[in-house]
């Protein structure tokens, strides 16, 4: 997975071969922090600066730098897989609410295992 942790933030870093570097964007917060950097060492760096400013500009604010997630979102699926996860939800004797949220948080996990 592409992903860092800088100072105990989340950012997702993708490469951009347009400008032949590296993008990191923190994923939780309130507002837009990215970096960029031709390495690692440099994203860290680079990443560990920007959180510092936004995290110093949201304190100045008073604003809480971290987005508050509602636990809930929409999810619009094709009919066949409606109908599949309906049934592999009924054979775990689960609801599709209960048997879709275990799966995202398996393959949440999973993705930040790196797995």
């Amino acid at each position: 997975m592409n992903t860092m942790m800088i100072d105990g933030y989340q950012a997702v870093i993708a490469y951009d071969p347009e400008i032949q570097m590296f993008r990191g964007e923190f994923v939780s917060l309130n507002g837009g922090a990215d970096f960029y950097a031709a390495d690692v060492e440099g994203l860290q760096r680079e990443g560990a600066i920007s959180l510092r400013v936004f995290l110093d500009a949201c304190e100045r604010r008073g604003i809480e730098p971290q987005r508050q997630f509602s636990g809930k979102f929409s999810l619009r699926l094709d009919p066949e897989t409606h109908e599949a996860a309906s049934i592999a939800a009924a054979a775990h004797g689960q609801s599709l609410n209960q048997w879709v949220t275990e799966a995202i948080r398996q393959a949440a996990l999973a993705e930040l295992d790196g797995r």
